[in-house]
């Protein structure tokens, strides 16, 4: 009875080892993922990816093969080591379109009047875009640009001399999704009014 038992039990086991193992003749694709793991904003370059095979029929929707498309990309999110690379893991424009829910979509990088509200920012945030005071001689009050715009990303960079800021002050840039029309007057607005952002 034992010997019966312990058989059972061992033939459950293979069954289980065998479901688990990979296929063999499955089709394998050669798509690239992370060599290491890499933080938001990560601008990639040589060494961050590499190629490796994955079941084509495991792939996720958007999988990148060709190194040279993300050469100097940006990434939106983390990625781990390991983990596959797809469009919307980075700054693009299939990642505005999803974002914005719109084709047409563009990402408008803007610096808030505030530097301490773009600190608290995080991608996947909803949030309207508003201008302040136009400081030109035909001055107009605040207003809404855009209404529900999505944030991409928020990444920083240090200021050199001459920026008007302390040196070696973070300055974040915050990166929206906005279909092309109100990423158009965002843009614009930028150029010559203080810009802030209302959450959801």
């Amino acid at each position: 009875m034992l010997l019966r038992r312990a058989g059972a039990v061992a033939l459950l086991v293979l069954a289980a080892l065998l479901a688990l193992r990979p296929d063999p003749a499955a089709r394998r694709t050669e798509v690239l993922v992370a060599a290491r793991d890499l933080p938001p904003g990560q601008v990639l370059g040589e060494g961050d990816l590499h190629r490796a095979p994955r079941e084509t029929a495991t792939l996720p929707a958007g999988a990148v093969r060709d190194a040279g498309t993300l050469r100097g990309a940006t990434l939106a999110g983390a990625l781990a080591a390991g983990e596959i690379v797809t469009e919307l893991r980075v700054v693009g424009p299939r990642l505005a379109a999803v974002a914005a829910h719109a084709p047409d979509a563009r990402i408008v990088p803007i610096r808030l009047a505030d530097n301490a509200v773009a600190e608290i920012l995080r991608a996947g945030d909803r949030v309207d875009v508003v201008a302040g005071e136009d400081t030109g001689q035909h001055g107009r009050p605040a207003r809404l640009l855009a209404a529900d715009a999505a944030v991409v990303l928020v990444s920083g960079a240090e200021n050199g001399p001459g920026t008007g800021n302390a040196r070696g002050r973070t300055e974040r840039v915050v990166l929206v999704a906005l279909d092309s029309r109100r990423a158009t007057a965002v843009a614009a607005a930028s150029l010559h009014s203080a810009l802030t952002v209302v959450f959801h």
